[in-house]
């Protein structure tokens, strides 16, 4: 029975939407409140690891876990509250796939660094948490993409092989966890030039139809 299922691995931010500019100004005010000032270049080299390694590059190795804790909850309320206020869309050809896939039969599920409540909070800005059956976020794995842990539990979860299932990415490091999953990947050059992926493309509109019955047949 499950040879026969198929899935698609969705990474959320640069993939299903571009919110860089909130996690941004979310993190800039919250350093700044750190008397850290953070800079939008050095920002840029972390966008899309997960806090702690984040924090960690900022103050060192051995930096508390505890003021890990409180200065991301901080950080990420001001992120939910930008994507509250300000609204969410999706990237274009994101919405157009997922409603296809489903009709297909394929499974779908978020495999995000992201904390678990931002994820609930941009599903139910754009709507789309219907297309997700499952979601494996920050607090579900240990370490962080390019380990493929993200990738083999959504699988697990979705009860589908590795070997069915496709990773849509738009990072070098989630691409080399697909990879280290033996799943196939499909690249969205929204945030990085080149990703070395199965197939690269600028927007998910301009896969041709048959790209993800190419990568793994009915």
């Amino acid at each position: 029975m499950t040879q026969s299922l198929r899935a698609v691995l969705w990474d959320m931010d640069g993939t299903l939407l571009d919110s860089a500019e909130y996690h941004w100004l979310a993190w800039r005010d919250t350093m700044a409140a750190e008397d850290f000032p953070l800079t939008y270049e050095v920002f840029a080299t972390t966008f899309g690891q997960r806090n702690d390694t984040i924090l960690r590059g900022y103050f060192g190795a051995d930096f508390s876990p505890d003021e890990i804790t409180r200065i991301s909850d901080v950080k990420e309320r001001h992120y939910r509250e930008l994507v509250r206020t300000r609204g969410v869309e999706l990237l274009p050809g994101v919405g157009g796939w997922l409603e296809r896939l489903h009709n297909a039969g394929w499974r779908q599920a978020i495999a995000s660094a992201a904390p678990r409540k931002n994820i609930e909070a941009i599903l139910d800005a754009l709507r789309i948490d219907n297309y997700f059956a499952a979601i494996v976020s920050a607090e579900d794995v240990q370490r962080g993409k390019p380990d493929p842990h993200v990738f083999l539990l959504a699988a697990e979860r979705l009860g589908v092989p590795p070997a069915r299932c496709i990773v849509v990415e738009d990072a070098p490091a989630g691409i080399e966890g697909a990879r280290r999953a033996r799943m196939a990947a499909i690249g969205v050059r929204s945030s990085h030039g080149s990703l070395n992926a199965d197939r690269e493309v600028d927007t998910l509109n301009e896969l041709p139809d048959d790209t993800f019955d190419s990568f793994v047949p009915a």
